[in-house]
């Protein structure tokens, strides 16, 4: 999607994504190596009682399904962070996640004409529909440039 193709108020929807054992171990063995990210058996015993997805993790999903679903081939090129990120509910093995964007606000920079500023609401549910991420995230367009073609990686 290109900038000018979000407005306030809109909702785009993706996924679902499909969580494995073997992409949450692997994840939290390079990034979150804590006990309850790495061994099941120990997990098992845990709060949670099972193994569940580094929050990290799970914010690596969303970002994943966000570029699929409107970032691939537009000017985005960087964020200045979040406002805030939440983990409601753990990401257990086999969970399908989906992907509920909203977007709060899109505005041109007033110093910087060229810069368009996207403010949006990321939430996954699992299968179940429970939340299991919210976030508010922006993204900064670069209107000067023209979009790179889609599917870079």
């Amino acid at each position: 999607m290109k900038f000018a193709d979000f407005q306030p108020g809109q909702l785009i929807e993706a996924g679902p994504y499909a969580v494995t054992e073997a992409e949450v171990l692997q994840f939290a063995g390079a990034y979150d190596p804590q006990w309850f990210h790495t061994d099941p058996a120990a997990a098992a015993q845990g709060r949670f009682g099972g193994l569940i997805a580094s929050g990290w993790h799970t914010c690596g999903i969303a970002m994943r399904l966000v570029t699929e679903a409107a970032l691939d081939g537009s000017e985005s090129y960087a964020s200045p962070g979040l406002q805030y990120v939440k983990w409601p509910a753990p990401v257990r093995p086999g969970d399908a996640l989906r992907l509920r964007a909203t977007v709060i606000e899109t505005r041109r920079s007033r110093s910087q004409p060229g810069l368009g500023i996207l403010r949006w609401r990321w939430q996954l549910h699992n299968q179940q529909g429970v939340e299991v991420l919210n976030l508010e995230a922006t993204s900064l367009f670069d209107l000067a440039a023209p979009a790179p073609a889609s599917g870079g990686g």
